[in-house]
């Protein structure tokens, strides 16, 4: 039987020269892909059962833009003969060429039609591929790399199509349930996330880096010492777990990789190693790796970096890395600290900082989260103890502010890089976060004694799973309204510790789905917010509608 193209092709990393291209196929079998008269072939290895390739393509010219075929054997799958869309492409980083990068988290994968619109709105992505597909022409203006910041797949809040594989697989009536269960599941809930035309030919022309959240394993995923006690009592939890991680490690982790670092990944070198006959199973050592990392998040690391010219993109993982003993509590371990604080560092014109979670929420939302913080680990006793708790793991209180001695630590490192204690001070210092379901800017305020540079958050969320509109209304109302009173009771508290700075809201929030771009401007950057509109029923031709448009620059601007 010829093996078949089941997902992909996906561009995940470029730099200037090189880039990887990622496939999931039918059966064991030779992936090439061709540029011009130049090949590039990678065999398969497996996983559960499925197939994948990740092939590394070097020797390209800086700044070329080149369509490229993938192969399966002798026989050409991509692109699709029948393909409306441009032909797939390879876009190494140009120096010369202002930085674009698009970002965004939260993105549920239901129908592009009337039901699945009005449920959970036009997604921003695939509106974004269409628009680009349109104006091919235009391909210059494309971003150099999209950034998905968590939750591209739901394992826990699952849709109508991915209930019913679980149905005939297992059965709704096992636990657990409707949620995920196990590799071979999530195998399934990628492809939902990832097929759909105009999305898959997004993924194989727009190079894409990314990381996790809570709801790519479950809602509030480390959340606390007692909601990681509770999940690894029930007795599902494990194979879930196991399939989140090793599954997280094949579709996205692996991509986000420089051809360098993959040859000093374990995983990698064991797989691009092989050597014996058919294809590399790599099902045991996987789950090994999932199950080491879950009970030793100090073993491996899912945070990197990434050199885009005029900036640095340094994305963290703020879930699996967590520190969750009461008495030493923090979002990073000492491992992931130390290796971050190695990476913020000056010398570039523009540092980009990826976390899942906001590092500067709206002031009044950070206070609450801090007095949560020392309400839970008991700061006025047990019984408060255990209220505090269970607010936290209800409405998610567990961003940045709620591991205050690390939001202190990464916040002190980040006014040292733009003070010029790190090397020359950036323009810009930005954070780009998603996770909260709505889209904002907030701006450190400038009077910090000796920095020079502009320390933002720009949130984008979701990118298509929208809030109730009631819910919109109090959120919308919370983010500003809780900024007063709540600074003014932390203020007399002598148990939660003031930030040590202050910030504010600057633009937003909105609620809309939206896919957010940012681009180098000089010392400056332009953000944009971009959302999908259905012109009547023209499901499958979205239109791109700005929302909102930012600049994050110097003093001067």
């Amino acid at each position: 039987m010829t093996a078949q193209l089941l997902l992909g092709p996906l561009v995940r990393y470029v730099d200037e020269t090189s880039a990887t291209i990622w496939v999931e196929t039918s059966e064991a079998t030779d992936v090439t892909v061709s540029i011009g008269q130049a090949s590039w072939l990678a065999p398969t290895f497996s996983a559960h059962g499925k197939h994948y390739a990740l092939v590394i393509v070097d020797g390209l010219a800086p700044g070329s833009v080149s369509d490229y075929q993938v192969r399966l054997g002798a026989e050409q799958v991509w692109p699709p003969a029948d393909s409306p869309f441009p032909p797939s492409r390879v876009a190494t980083l140009d120096p010369a060429k202002p930085l674009r990068m698009a970002f965004g988290s939260c993105r549920t994968s239901v129908p592009h039609n009337a039901e699945g619109n009005r449920t959970h709105g036009v997604d921003a992505m695939r509106a974004y591929a269409y628009d680009m597909a349109n104006n091919p022409d235009s391909h210059r203006h494309w971003p150099d790399l999209v950034l998905f910041l968590g939750d591209q797949v739901y394992a826990d809040e699952t849709s109508p199509a991915m209930q019913d594989y679980i149905e005939k697989r297992r059965g709704l009536e096992e636990p657990p349930g409707e949620e995920l269960k196990d590799f071979v599941e999530y195998a399934h809930l990628y492809h939902l996330a990832w097929s759909d035309p105009a999305n898959r030919w997004l993924l194989s022309t727009l190079p894409s880096a990314m990381i996790f959240d809570d709801h790519d394993v479950r809602d509030d995923w480390n959340t606390s010492l007692t909601w990681h006690e509770e999940m690894n009592a029930v007795p599902w939890w494990h194979e879930r777990i196991v399939g989140a991680l090793a599954s997280y490690w094949v579709y996205q982790h692996a991509g986000n990789l420089s051809p360098e670092e993959l040859a000093k990944d374990p995983i990698w070198q064991a797989i691009s190693s092989y050597e014996g006959p058919g294809e590399y199973d790599a099902t045991e050592l996987l789950d090994s790796f999932a199950e080491r990392v879950d009970k030793d998040p100090t073993s491996y690391r899912f945070s990197y970096a990434r050199d885009l010219d005029q900036a640095k993109l340094i994305v963290i993982d703020s879930r699996a890395a967590r520190v969750l003993d009461p008495e030493r509590r923090a979002m990073l371990d000492d491992n992931e600290w130390q290796w971050l604080d190695g990476q913020l560092r000056g010398d570039f014109d523009h540092l980009l900082i990826g976390t899942s979670l906001p590092v500067l929420l709206p002031p009044g939302i950070h206070d609450l989260e801090s007095l949560n913080e020392a309400m839970a680990e008991g700061a006025w006793g047990d019984r408060v103890g255990r209220f505090g708790e269970k607010v936290r793991q209800a409405v998610d209180l567990e961003h940045w502010a709620a591991f205050e001695k690390s939001f202190r630590q990464l916040i002190g490192a980040v006014v040292s890089v733009a003070r010029g204690e790190r090397g020359k001070a950036p323009g810009t210092i930005t954070f780009l976060s998603g996770d909260v379901h709505n889209s904002y800017v907030t701006e450190l305020d400038r009077d910090v004694p000796g920095m020079t540079s502009v320390v933002a958050q720009a949130v984008c969320s979701p990118i298509r799973n929208p809030l109730p509109v009631h819910v919109r209304a109090l959120q919308g109302g919370v983010a500003r309204g809780l900024a007063r009173p709540m600074r003014a009771l932390v203020g007399r508290l002598r148990k939660v510790p003031k930030p040590p700075y202050d910030w504010s809201i600057t633009h937003g929030p909105w609620f809309d789905n939206n896919l957010a771009t940012l681009e180098v401007d000089g010392d400056s950057l332009l953000l944009t917010w971009d959302s999908g509109k259905v012109i009547g029923e023209e499901y499958d031709n979205p239109k791109l509608h700005r929302v909102a448009e930012v600049r994050v620059g110097r003093r001067e601007d």
